[in-house]
């Protein structure tokens, strides 16, 4: 039945049908509120038996995930930016010791300075880290996913972390419908565990492996990551099949037939690029979207197919290596590096800064006329840079640029 709920919401509402068994996680914006609507459904006993255990920091909120599900129980925790850097030894072993811990991750930026808006800096952080990572477009998608995402962590016994858009969906009220309780009990059963502590069956878990064998173990995880690539698409079909909605999956192309310019892109900005690509496409041109639901691990013979006919391919991305530049952009460049078609990246949102559908269609514009770098970033703002530099220049005790930068927007650069 749909609903009119916050993002948060829809997302707690769902994950306690999924009848986690421990939930714990430790509050930072914007991921709060799932996790106080969690508390609350155990506290009230809508969702039981669950243990929700308070703890004094991120490190410890993963620390306890990583020893429940390590005892055989089906575990459930969230943060973002900051939070998920401060627990991030713990993300790297859970996936090491192949526990299906889920998560969500209300994306936003990473500091100095700090910042609590929307970008994807945090789960570029740790894209690496053996960890399935999926992104939702809405927030219909956010609940959706998070039901397949237990039944994939389950299955292949590997941590997925649900990627979400802070602010942008976490916080927005939409119509959602909500799955009902029967419908998840018939997709995803039972945990049963692939390693499990038991005094009666003692084992080790996170023992010391030296050399003689750790290539072989990392070896074995990228394999299962492969393996993923292979279920992700399966279980989104059985969800479909279900509930009769398209969610999840390794790819949603939209309006690709004949595009010869495609814009790939993550997230929830896809809505705003859809509506940019129906506005040109009523103008007469050939331009297409190409949104990644799995970005890790990422799908390349199914990016590569879903490119091949383009011309001009735009990475939409809203994070970037300092130093080098795109991070999907790079993924998309390893899956079709003989495609011929030209491949440009376009920096966006970092921070909250927001991306209109005019911005989409300028970018869509700049493409068609030969006049898009290969990177570039959206609407910064040269005057700005430029002061900086100079400043930096000019004093060696120039003083710190996030503070210049602010000082010099609200003077209109007079200050020095």
């Amino acid at each position: 039945m749909l609903q009119q709920l916050e993002g948060s919401r829809a997302v707690a509402e769902t994950v306690a049908r999924c009848r986690p068994e421990v939930v714990c996680a430790y509050p930072i914006s914007p991921q709060t509120h799932i996790i106080e609507a969690i508390g609350a459904m155990v506290k009230d006993g809508r969702l039981a038996p669950c243990e929700f255990i308070n703890v004094e920091s991120e490190y410890a909120a993963m620390s306890v995930s990583i020893g429940a599900s390590a005892a055989g129980a089906r575990t459930y925790t969230a943060t973002a930016s900051q939070g998920l850097l401060f627990m991030i030894e713990a993300v790297y072993n859970a996936a090491g010791l192949g526990l299906p811990v889920v998560m969500t991750l209300a994306n936003r930026a990473i500091g100095a300075p700090i910042n609590i808006w929307n970008d994807h800096s945090d789960a570029m952080a740790v894209r690496d880290a053996g960890w399935i990572q999926l992104f939702a477009e809405t927030n219909q998608e956010a609940a959706d996913l998070h039901v397949q995402a237990f039944r994939l962590a389950e299955t292949l016994s590997v941590p997925v972390m649900v990627c979400m858009d802070g602010f942008i969906l976490t916080h927005a009220v939409e119509a959602v419908d909500l799955i009902d309780q029967a419908v998840v009990d018939s997709f995803l059963p039972p945990y049963e565990p692939r390693q499990v502590l038991d005094p009666d069956d003692p084992v080790s878990i996170g023992a010391m492996v030296g050399p003689e064998a750790f290539e072989e173990v990392r070896y074995l995880a990228h394999l299962r990551q492969l393996d993923a690539l292979e279920l992700i698409p399966e279980v989104a079909e059985e969800f479909a099949a279900l509930t009769g909605r398209v969610s999840g999956g390794l790819l949603h192309p939209y309006r690709l037939e004949d595009a010869d310019t495609v814009i790939v892109a993550m997230g929830s900005v896809l809505g705003t690029i859809k509506d940019a690509v129906d506005a040109r496409r009523g103008a007469g041109e050939r331009v297409g979207v190409l949104g990644v639901t799995a970005f890790r691990p990422f799908p390349v013979a199914a990016v590569a197919d879903a490119l091949a006919g383009a011309r001009r391919v735009i990475v939409v991305e809203k994070a970037f290596s300092l130093g080098m530049g795109g991070v999907l952009a790079t993924d998309v460049a390893t899956a079709s590096p003989a495609s011929g078609h030209d491949l440009a990246t376009v920096v966006a949102g970092l921070g909250g800064r927001p991306i209109t559908r005019r911005d989409v269609e300028g970018i869509l514009e700049r493409s068609a006329q030969g006049t898009l770098p290969r990177l570039s970033f959206l609407n910064l703002d040269d005057d700005v840079v430029a002061r900086e530099r100079a400043r930096m220049a000019a004093s060696r005790r120039s003083g710190p640029f996030a503070e210049n930068v602010l000082r010099d927007l609200a003077t209109g650069g007079a200050h020095r």
